[in-house]
């Protein structure tokens, strides 16, 4: 891989636009052509060399293509920004839209970045070594399309908004995440291993959030289900798997009920733990009397799921079945 070394001369006076920083722009170009890209500053375009030195070589393709960003770029927005293959490293910290509407390659940031960082992001890996503010891997201002491929590593804290409209494609965060994480949820997975503020999965409809520090504040709208054993990093760990967003209409896959869940690592601190009282496990039959009120009820309904049941028995009843239980249920009162 041929590697293009750009050096920031200076800091600039104001926030650089920089969307040809891309290995798909600088493939197959001189160092020459490469210098003469242009850059935006205000309502004013200057060229790249203007800002930083070009050293090195450009691969014949995105590819074979990597750059290296040396200096202080921490006023340097678009940095990789629609890349679909290659490497870009910055060497310090990053602004705005780094790795925005990335489809391939890698991108490396071994300081912090500010906002937007991922947004649209369709495949290939964006690593944050540092923090990340807002909106990372989020939908665009406007848009209802966040992250849908790929992976974001970010290795410290993020901000608010993280992961908003995700519908696919993983967001790993290494520390604490502010509010409104996943906020619109249609997929994805985001694993948060410090705390994660109130919040999280508001009007999520489907994906995972894994929570190892625990949830500070659980929206009321998320209901306890189970607890599960499932691999994380290899280990076997224990989760409280919560339901939701339950304010939220779902869809059905093989008639169960698709729901966003969150999963919070058993044994965190009743301080930032989710207080939501589990569902009991030990009642697990109706009264004769919610036998006949079930009845009643599942006249009033059209073709429920199995899930549909289940949940109506224990927001009325308190009790919590297994599906296969609930099945039955349902097929003797049909008969």
């Amino acid at each position: 891989m041929d590697t293009v070394k750009l050096t920031a001369k200076e800091v600039p006076e104001l926030y650089l636009e920089a969307e040809h920083i891309t290995p798909d722009v600088f493939a197959g170009k001189s160092n020459q052509e490469i210098g003469d890209l242009s850059v935006h500053m205000g309502n004013q375009t200057y060229k790249l060399s203007d800002y930083f030195t070009v050293e090195g070589k450009a691969g014949a393709i995105a590819a074979e293509t990597k750059i290296v960003i040396a200096g202080d770029v921490s006023k340097v927005k678009y940095i990789g920004m629609k890349m679909t293959a290659g490497e870009v490293e910055v060497l310090g910290n990053a602004d705005m839209y780094v790795g925005a509407w990335m489809a391939g390659g890698k991108l490396l940031v071994k300081g912090s970045v500010d906002s937007f960082a991922g947004i649209a992001m369709t495949g290939g890996e964006l690593i944050i070594e540092g923090n990340a503010k807002n909106y990372i891997g989020a939908a665009y201002r406007g848009d209802w399309r966040g992250m849908q491929g790929g992976k974001i590593v970010v290795k410290g804290n993020v901000g608010s908004d993280v992961g908003s409209n995700i519908n696919g494609g993983t967001i790993d965060i290494g520390g604490n995440a502010d509010v409104h994480l996943a906020t619109h949820a249609d997929g994805g997975t985001i694993i948060v291993r410090g705390v994660a503020k109130g919040r999280v999965g508001g009007q999520m409809v489907k994906g995972d959030i894994y929570c190892l520090g625990g949830v500070e504040r659980m929206m009321p709208s998320y209901k306890y289900d189970h607890t599960e054993e499932i691999e994380l990093d290899g280990k076997k760990m224990n989760f409280q798997v919560y339901f939701g967003d339950l304010g939220e209409r779902h869809g059905k896959k093989k008639g169960e009920i698709i729901y966003g869940k969150i999963y919070i690592a058993t044994g965190v601190s009743e301080t930032t733990s989710a207080k939501v009282t589990p569902r009991s496990e030990k009642k697990v039959h109706l009264s004769d009397l919610q036998t006949n009120q079930l009845a009643s009820a599942l006249k009033e309904m059209k073709e429920p799921s199995v899930q549909e049941v289940r949940t109506y028995i224990f927001d009325n009843f308190g009790v919590d079945m297994k599906p296969s239980q609930v099945s039955r249920l349902i097929s003797s009162l049909k008969r």
